[in-house]
């Protein structure tokens, strides 16, 4: 497991704020997809759907594993989605998913991938009945609870990987920047107000993200069709949307851009 391991190390776990299982899925490609790594124009979010689609990923005992294969070398890397409610999943089991772990799976990679699902799938089978992943509320516990299941595996647990552990044992949570940990990304949590008559307004801390937004004219509407927009160098992805009254409506967003270097 240790692709899960690497992703808590760099910042890969993020809160899902729907319980929709699409939105869920389109959510985690999307970020897959900003990798710096990925080919621009690599279509993982269809790959991931129309692999759902043809059979359903959930595991059993609040986890589901979906995942993209694409024909280049790289890295197994892998992103972890939480729900605190659950999502109706459509699990053997009729648990709901609070785990989603969306694996990318390059060509290079596909044993590596099928021995780490592998030791998931045993540790899941010798997890108690009472698991406790249901009672978790928040984001540090997930964290907290991953890491046990990797030390449960008893496969990744070398020195180095010890290490790590007991580093991201250390910190302590961000509520407020659940995200700022990614390392490959400059990534910023953005709202974007929307309504009649009135002129998109980006709520954010970074400015060039802010006059980038509201340039945009078709913004929420491509947010709607497709769950992201790509605008120059930063990627937009929708986390949720609220309605309000007076016709008014706030998309909740990250953005994300490859890092340029050390930011100040």
């Amino acid at each position: 497991m240790d692709s899960i391991l690497d992703a808590l190390q760099e910042g890969r776990l993020f809160e899902l704020p729907e319980n929709d299982k699409n939105h869920a899925l389109q959510f985690l490609a999307h970020i897959i997809e900003a990798f710096p790594q990925i080919p621009t124009g690599t279509d993982i979010v269809g790959s991931v759907m129309a692999r759902e689609k043809s059979m359903n990923t959930a595991l059993g005992r609040g986890w589901a594993c979906p995942h993209a294969r694409v024909d280049f070398e790289e890295d197994l890397m892998c992103v972890i989605g939480w729900s605190p409610t659950g999502i109706d999943y459509g699990a053997p089991d009729g648990i709901k998913v609070s785990i989603i772990t969306m694996y990318f799976v390059p060509s290079n990679q596909r044993n590596h991938y099928l021995r780490e699902i592998s030791i998931m799938a045993k540790v899941l089978k010798s997890l108690p009945e009472n698991n406790r992943l249901s009672s978790i509320r928040e984001l540090n516990d997930v964290r907290n609870y991953l890491l046990d299941m990797i030390t449960a595996s008893k496969e990744t647990i070398g020195p180095d990987a010890r290490a790590r552990m007991i580093r991201l044992q250390s910190k302590a949570a961000i509520a407020s920047q659940p995200l700022s940990d990614l390392s490959n990304f400059v990534i910023e949590p953005v709202s974007i107000i929307v309504g009649s008559n009135l002129k998109p307004v980006a709520l954010t801390q970074n400015l060039e993200l802010m006059n980038s937004i509201e340039k945009i004219p078709d913004l929420t509407e491509r947010l709607d069709a497709d769950g992201s927009y790509q605008n120059g160098t930063w990627k937009i992805v929708r986390r949720s949307v609220t309605a309000y009254q007076g016709g008014r409506t706030m998309y909740d967003c990250i953005a994300l851009m490859a890092a340029r270097g050390p930011q100040k």
